[in-house]
């Protein structure tokens, strides 16, 4: 008897709830604000292309992050069947293959939105979900090694999205200094990718996961993390002065010397102080990203 409500279990579908647990809302909020962040540096009229705002908005959010966790999760769920078993594939709230149908629908709808918006954003999210698949399935799975996989995250949170904005509002190739600055923060969220390691140094040690914490100690990765988010910053300052944006130049360099403040405090235990730090200084880094990105728009003339 048992054995048949297992087997019935298996072929049921998710529920609405498991589903969207499974696509994990709460991740959407970085890539939403990176494309907002390359929207508002297009120098292009909101006001007169909201549905394209609109769709951007539900590409990078629940698209394609959304697909990124789905495929995450169904990747796995061994895994969490032992560490995390009240996630919805582990738990049964989605049962069977599900979660990997889940995955490829949203990967499909992803690419048919993108499509949309033009032949760069589309190419965008592409890549997108080519990193987003090898992030996490074999045989590439990049987030088993910290250098591959935070620099793949890193880049689909900051640097792609607002890619993506900008390309989708002007309907061409973002220009040049757009391109600059979406680098640079790409860079700087690999730093941000590794302070979210730390909380989980133990189970990736026992796991065979090879997250920079693990590979250099939590305080060469913290001090490596620090390096990563500063220096694009102040190359981000150079960019702006050399623009002629002397007071954007002078707000991000101000956010940049307090979240230097915070630093020496975060290298004092990483491990306990990173959940801190994302609280104070990763919201001062991606609160000049839209001081950059309003940069970049009166560079441009837009109103």
């Amino acid at each position: 008897m048992v054995h048949h409500v297992d087997q019935a279990a298996r072929t049921e579908l998710p529920s609405l709830s498991a589903s969207v647990e499974l696509l994990k809302p709460i991740t959407w909020f970085p890539p939403m604000w990176a494309f907002a962040c390359g929207v508002v540096s297009s120098g292009v009229s909101v006001l007169e292309n909201w549905n394209l705002l609109v769709l951007g908005v539900l590409l990078a959010g629940p698209l394609v992050c959304g697909m990124s966790q789905a495929v995450n999760d169904w990747f796995d769920r061994h895994v969490d069947a032992i560490n995390e078993p009240h996630r919805p594939i582990p738990s049964g709230r989605v049962p069977g293959r599900w979660g990997l149908y889940i995955a490829i629908i949203w990967t499909v709808l992803s690419l048919i939105v993108a499509l949309t918006l033009g032949i760069w954003v589309f190419i965008a999210a592409c890549v997108g979900c080519l990193l987003a698949w090898a992030y996490s399935a074999p045989p590439a799975r990049l987030k088993r090694n910290g250098w591959w996989g935070n620099a793949a995250v890193g880049g689909c949170y900051e640097g792609l999205p607002w890619f993506t904005g900008a390309a989708a509002m002007a309907a061409a190739l973002p220009e040049t200094n757009v391109l600059y600055v979406c680098l640079l923060y790409s860079i700087g969220a690999h730093g941000i990718m590794t302070l979210n390691d730390f909380k989980a140094m133990d189970g990736d040690r026992a796991l065979g996961i090879r997250s920079l914490p693990v590979m250099l100690g939590a305080a060469s990765a913290a001090r490596l993390a620090c390096w990563l988010m500063a220096v694009p910053q102040a190359a981000v300052v150079l960019l702006l002065f050399l623009l002629g944006l002397e007071v954007y130049a002078m707000i991000v360099l101000t956010s940049l010397a307090a979240q230097m403040v915070l630093m020496r405090r975060l290298l004092r235990d990483p491990r306990a102080l990173a959940p801190w730090y994302n609280a104070t200084g990763v919201t001062l880094f991606v609160s000049g990203m839209m001081v950059t990105a309003v940069a970049l728009r009166t560079s441009v003339g837009g109103i």
